[in-house]
């Protein structure tokens, strides 16, 4: 779980160096990279959560 919080904060903070890159040099590739991994990242913890959910509910004989 530490693995996945490390990953996260590591991620928010590559996104959000992202825009103040765009916002200093205004290059449309930083903020095209920050919307993409943004994307990215977003699709990866929906998969983990629905994991997650499906782990408590599901009830798998042994």
């Amino acid at each position: 779980m530490w693995l996945l919080r490390l990953l996260a904060v590591l991620t928010v903070l590559t996104v959000a160096g992202g825009v103040v890159l765009f916002l200093f040099t205004r290059d449309t590739r930083y903020l095209q990279f920050s919307w993409r991994l943004f994307r990215y990242s977003l699709v990866v913890a929906l998969l983990v959560f629905a994991l997650m959910i499906i782990e408590r509910v599901a009830v798998i004989p042994v």
